[in-house]
């Protein structure tokens, strides 16, 4: 049976939500950008492993937003042993008095995610948007900014990703923030399925100013990335495209859409973002916008990245040379 057959059998039986970053598609494609993974898959347990290799401290392993079902880690744990893994670290609250577990020093993913219900009529979608969110969406109609989409079985594809790692550039620029590489993203549109993968880009004056990638997976689609121009940014072009991201997600039949992190307090932040308040100032601007499309809906709340630890040394000194980084950066 393949992978993915498992996966939506687990996922069914076990009435576990999909989540794409446990999906096969995103184990193969971190194996592209050259990690070694791993699966562990028994009943009532799921769990794609992605190991990461660090300077001196050598590797750990990380499962994303998992595992998922039970949470049974003794066969990862075997596993990061035989494979010399030095900790895990998982984003559940995992309890067990026979390994020392911490609290990872800096989440893998945000905290806290927002997700809105799109299985409500597009007039009722519009209805729950902040006023000042509608007016944006109608500034960009009345601009006639063109919304495009493409996956990698299109023709238009392959140009509109260059002028996506062009805006990637501009706004980590703009933004004060490192991208990932320019192959990170080649990767993205050539490994996942194009049936999962949609890149909107948004043009005005034939210009793209604007681009996202969206992830469709089960009854949800995922905000992953985006980009946009440092021109023309008066004719709310963003607003335009995630719109359009939520209609198409509710024609194509799915049920949420996920706006991916934000920051609404202190709680979604770990510990060591609360010593810092730029960064909950950082996440101020992208928070307003994303909450906009629905006001009344809560935030869901995740625990954070925790490490299971295999190698105490090696552990410890990881920790040492992450504190030494946090104080030389301020």
């Amino acid at each position: 049976m393949e992978s993915s057959d498992k996966l939506e059998k687990f996922m069914q039986k076990n009435r576990v939500d999909r989540d794409f970053l446990q999906s096969e598609e995103w184990r193969k494609f971190q194996e592209a950008t050259g990690k070694k993974t791993f699966n562990i898959s028994t009943d009532g347990f799921w769990a794609n492993i992605i190991e990461h290799q660090l300077p001196i401290v050598g590797k750990y392993f990380y499962v994303p937003r998992g595992p998922l079902g039970e949470v049974k880690m003794e066969d990862v744990i075997n596993l990061a042993k035989k494979e010399k893994a030095n900790w895990i670290r998982i984003d559940v609250d995992y309890k067990n008095s026979k390994y020392k577990i911490e609290k990872a020093p800096h989440d893998m993913q945000p905290r806290e995610v927002f997700i809105i219900d799109i299985t409500k009529s597009e007039e009722e979608l519009l209805a729950q948007m902040k006023s000042k969110t509608r007016y944006n969406i109608k500034v960009a109609q009345k601009h006639n900014v063109k919304i495009s989409v493409a996956d990698k079985s299109q023709p238009d594809s392959q140009k509109y990703l260059e002028n996506l790692l062009e805006l990637v550039k501009i706004t980590a620029k703009r933004d004060g923030i490192t991208p990932h590489p320019e192959n990170y993203y080649r990767q993205m549109f050539e490994i996942i399925p194009a049936e999962n993968l949609k890149l909107y880009v948004a043009e005005y004056e034939n210009k793209i100013i604007a681009a996202n990638i969206v992830i469709f997976y089960g009854n949800i689609a995922t905000y992953l990335h985006g980009a946009s121009d440092n021109e023309h940014r008066n004719v709310m072009a963003p607003h335009l495209l995630q719109w359009q991201q939520i209609q198409d997600a509710k024609k194509a039949g799915l049920k949420k859409y996920d706006f991916g992190g934000i920051c609404s307090g202190p709680t979604a932040l770990d510990q060591n973002d609360l010593k810092r308040s730029d960064r909950y100032n950082a996440w101020a601007g992208i928070t307003k916008f994303k909450t906009g499309f629905s006001p009344n809906t809560k935030p869901i709340l995740f625990p954070g990245s925790y490490d299971i630890i295999i190698n105490k040394k090696k552990y410890y000194l990881y920790r040492l040379i992450q504190k030494i980084k946090g104080i030389c950066r301020h």
